[in-house]
């Protein structure tokens, strides 16, 4: 998944801030085990981003696990300045964001939603260039 991200982001992330949005093994728990964050943020890191994460309830837990990231207070906060948002668990919360807020917070329209949790064709609306799993169109510009 880390490559889906680094991918998305025009094949380098050496230097850039990719902001994570969920961390917990699935939502609706504080659960780290097996957490698909553990091995996208070791990836992300090997090859030279920098991460930043928020997660509504498992921050306390991961921090033990991922000491090296920076923990934002909410989405926005996570992706202030961010080179590119990462949907990796699939909050409810995360499926009411602003994504016009979002956008504007962002330093690059970059969207990867490893949850399949939005549409394509909202996000191509909103000028994000939005990258998925699995789907027949997987990125928009």
């Amino acid at each position: 998944m880390a490559r889906k991200v680094v991918a998305a982001c025009g094949g380098q992330v050496r230097g850039k801030v990719i902001a994570l949005l969920g961390l917990t093994f699935k939502p609706n728990t504080d659960d780290m085990r097996d957490a698909p964050s553990l091995s996208i943020v070791a990836g992300l890191q090997d090859a030279g981003a920098t991460v930043r994460a928020y997660d509504p309830e498992g921050m306390d837990q991961a921090r033990a696990l991922l000491p090296d990231i920076t923990y934002a207070t909410d989405p926005y906060d996570c992706a202030e300045g961010a080179d590119a948002l990462v949907l990796v668990t699939e909050w409810d919360a995360f499926r009411a964001l602003d994504f016009d807020r979002l956008k504007a917070t962002l330093a690059a329209p970059v969207v990867v939603d490893l949850r399949n949790v939005y549409r394509p064709e909202d996000m191509a609306r909103r000028g994000l260039r939005y990258s998925s799993i699995g789907r027949a169109q997987n990125r928009t510009e």
